[in-house]
């Protein structure tokens, strides 16, 4: 299979393009600066090819042309404060790019068309919604980031009636190179880690592993369209979260965090941890995919290397 991946650089995407090459897919890189892509990933993908403005025009033809499959993961980084700038580089990042590759795959004929384009999401399009269940057929949250993934989500569908298209709604992504983890570790390996504004919000986490294997499970189910969960099927609260970590590092983690000091810190994008949501991977699991890691404490171990 050929597969066409933007976003390939960052946490997922790099591990995304190690899993398509691993069973031997061929793998198209789209980038910003191609060249420097090819020497981090060598070995790994087949190509990367030159997207220079992704707000702004549509990915090259010939990168889109014939290949099987496009997995777009593109985005600016949502773990930042959110100042007016910022929110427009976010926004603007995901649905104005979104737009333009399907304006991209929309131009070719149908018999150059790849087969699928899965479209990453997140769990923020639920907003905070306490301990309640939610299914991919739950209504969207009402809060900016909601609404961000509701319009990058529709630019998305956008091309549903030319290719089948798969929504992967992340959750919190288990990497020590990126994310929420990342900026987690050093404060809990000096002992300093917690539950935070108070711990009783749910935390849906999920493993890399798990984000790679549900996104080929999505692309080789001809099944699979729509919007798709892909978080761990048992999630856990902060301060559940918080224990674990603390146990699987060896160290103390009863430090509470005050809800006001992420605020201050983080500003507005402080909401994203001091509220919660409990999504679970119903149409994963409708598609039978089996998770590597379903549980908290060996997923820790896996990813910190004590597995």
């Amino acid at each position: 299979m050929r597969v066409v991946v933007s976003g390939a650089s960052g946490t997922i995407g790099s591990a995304l393009c190690r899993a398509l090459a691993g069973r031997g897919d061929e793998v198209v890189a789209l980038s910003r600066t191609p060249e420097r892509l090819r020497e981090r990933l060598a070995g790994v993908i087949a190509d990367a090819r030159a997207w220079a403005t992704p707000t702004r025009e549509p990915p090259p033809e010939e990168a889109l042309r014939g290949a099987d499959a496009v997995v777009h993961l593109l985005g600016e980084p949502i773990a930042q404060r959110w100042t007016d700038a910022a929110k427009q580089r976010i926004r603007e990042s995901r649905v104005l790019s979104t737009r333009q590759l399907v304006e991209g795959l929309r131009a070719l004929s149908d018999e150059q068309r790849p087969r699928v384009l899965i479209s990453q999401s997140a769990s923020g399009y639920y907003g905070p919604r306490g301990s309640e269940p939610l299914d991919e057929s739950t209504p969207p949250g009402s809060d900016w980031l909601a609404q961000v993934v509701v319009d990058w989500e529709a630019e998305a569908r956008a091309a549903e009636g030319v290719t089948r298209v798969v929504l992967t709604r992340t959750g919190v992504v288990l990497s020590p190179r990126g994310g929420a983890l990342a900026k987690m570790l050093p404060f809990f390996r000096l002992g300093l880690g917690g539950p935070v504004a108070g711990g009783r919000q749910y935390l849906p986490w999920v493993h890399l592993d798990d984000v790679s294997g549900a996104m080929l499970h999505c692309l080789d189910r001809a099944d699979a369209r729509g919007a798709v969960n892909v978080v761990a099927p048992n999630p856990v609260t902060n301060a559940e979260f918080a224990q674990v970590l603390g146990r699987v590092l060896g160290r103390p983690a009863l430090l509470p965090v005050p809800a006001f000091a992420l605020e201050l810190l983080y500003g507005e994008m402080a909401s994203i941890v001091t509220t919660g949501q409990a999504p679970r991977p119903t149409k994963l699991q409708e598609l039978s995919y089996r998770f590597v890691h379903p549980e908290l404490e060996p997923a820790l171990r896996s990813v910190l290397g004590q597995s």
